[in-house]
């Protein structure tokens, strides 16, 4: 996992199209069954090499809607952002 979308999620889809390599989906479509939008951790690159921040943090309305994760083994992770944030899944924007 890398960046979380966690259950305030108000299913607006800000996100989903700012990510650069597709890897949000919406409730729908999310394999948790969860009704809120999902990110895939196999995917997500925290927007290292796109943006300087992850992208649907950016554009999500909800503040706090979107956290740090732990990073997925073999995908590219922040190294500025602290082990505790990322297990204590503070926000991406605060």
């Amino acid at each position: 996992m890398a960046v979380l979308i966690t259950d305030i999620c108000i299913n607006c889809g800000a996100c989903i199209d700012e990510c650069p390599v597709e890897a949000i989906v919406d409730d729908e479509d999310n394999p948790t069954g969860e009704e809120t939008y999902y990110v895939y951790p196999d995917k997500c690159v925290e927007c290292v090499g796109y943006h300087d921040t992850p992208a649907c943090a950016e554009a999500c309305p909800t503040e706090g809607c979107i956290v740090w994760d732990k990073c997925y083994e073999g995908m590219p992770c922040r190294e500025d952002i602290p082990a505790d944030a990322r297990e204590s899944h503070q926000p991406v924007i605060e």
